[in-house]
């Protein structure tokens, strides 16, 4: 009797364990059907604005206001968008082990400058107040980490703020925390706070998907978890209290490795730097006729000779047929020969010449791929101008 009853009662553990399982697959499920739903109506909403502004451009009725007006729709529907689609990369990449943390030095003073030179013309347009209290002196300033993760912490916990917050501030700034062994960020806002059931889940990947108000909240929902991993690979931990309508208050912690910093007059070396492209050449190696505009835009005054290219058997003979170039710029998908076969050739009878490739793959490998074929660095699409400048230059440096 005594073991029948036993029989029973791991007959009815068992039945709840399936029962609670059950109810967490489903729920899962539920998350997963909301965070696709989001996904959708963000690539679809801001692909409406691309879309539908660049036709209404056609009209030759359009006055000037309005034309720039449309562009400018159009250039937030694709930042929009294209951060939809970052976050997705990101979030895979990182579930995979296939992100690493690269550490330089930087000035913490200076990005968090910069954090507010972005967000404020935001702020100002919501009528907020965003807040900035730098603490550390310019000595201290001077750390080593990784500036790409810090950056992207930071932007998407200010980024989050100034989305949840409809009046008052958001208050952002760094302090030296534990005998100055580690530098704490903080961001505030004065928004419409986290109920306390969603606190301890506002890091998971699909929390934010789940919350009706589509309007307010609108976002990839990637953010915090993405936010959550990179402070965790550098070492530290975020961590946030909030109460409902009064606001949020995020701070994360991340090793403080200080570094000297060295005076240098970094603003006149850049300028002689650009003064020294413009004696130099460049072959672009680029099918996409957009892409090849945005580049003559781009270089038509900054290099000597400027020579642009199709396809890969037409950028290897015009390298042989120009031994003296300087650059290449290779893109890597291109009619009959590849960027990565066209610069295995080119290494065959130039070593000499710096090839960057460029390309709108971005998923880990590509980079590695572009190298082990000859390539000294690689660059992916939406391409930057400055930060190609940047690269352009500091191989020119480096080189000659």
């Amino acid at each position: 009797m005594q073991s029948f009853l036993l029989d029973i009662s791991e007959i009815k553990r068992k039945e709840q364990e399936l029962k609670s399982a059950l109810e967490k697959a489903r729920e899962s499920d539920r998350l997963k059907s909301a965070f696709l739903s989001n996904m959708s109506h963000e690539i679809r909403t801001p692909m409406n604005g691309i879309l539908g502004f660049t036709g209404l451009l056609k009209d030759p009725q359009l006055s000037g206001d309005e034309q720039h007006r449309y562009l400018e729709i159009i250039e937030r529907s694709g930042h929009r968008m294209l951060s939809t689609i970052n976050d997705i990369i990101d979030i895979s990449r990182i579930e995979a082990g296939q992100v690493e943390v690269v550490k330089m030095e930087i000035s913490i003073n200076k990005l968090l400058d910069e954090q507010y030179d972005f967000f404020n013309p935001e702020a100002e347009s919501k009528g907020l107040e965003l807040i900035y209290y730098p603490t550390l002196s310019a000595g201290e300033a001077f750390i080593i980490t990784d500036k790409h993760k810090l950056e992207g912490i930071l932007s998407n916990l200010i980024k989050n703020a100034l989305k949840f917050t409809k009046h008052g501030k958001v208050t952002f700034g760094c302090a030296l925390v534990n005998n100055s062994t580690e530098l704490e960020i903080f961001v505030t806002d004065t928004g419409i706070g986290i109920p306390q059931s969603r606190l301890e889940a506002i890091f998971n990947r699909f929390e934010q998907a789940d919350i009706e108000d589509s309007n307010v909240y609108e976002g990839s929902g990637l953010g915090l978890t993405i936010s959550k991993s990179y402070v965790e690979m550098l070492g530290g931990n975020i961590r946030v209290s909030s109460k409902e309508a009064y606001g949020s208050s995020f701070k994360f912690t991340i090793p403080y490795l200080k570094k000297i910093q060295k005076e240098q007059k970094v603003d006149a070396a850049k300028k002689d730097q650009k003064i020294a492209l413009k004696k130099l050449s460049i072959i672009v190696a680029e099918d996409d006729k957009p892409s090849k505009f945005f580049f003559k835009e781009i270089f038509m005054h900054t290099f000597e000779e400027l020579i642009f290219t199709s396809s890969g058997r037409e950028t290897i003979d015009l390298c042989k047929e120009n031994p003296e170039i300087d650059f290449i710029l290779m893109d890597i998908k291109m009619p009959n020969i590849n960027g990565y076969d066209a610069t295995r050739e080119i290494r065959k009878f130039n070593n000499k010449v710096i090839i960057i490739a460029q390309t709108a793959f971005a998923m880990s490998g590509d980079k590695e791929k572009a190298i082990d074929a000859g390539c000294n660095d690689y660059i992916t699409k939406p391409i930057d101008r400055n930060s190609l400048l940047e690269r352009l230059l500091y191989h020119s440096n480096k080189g000659r």
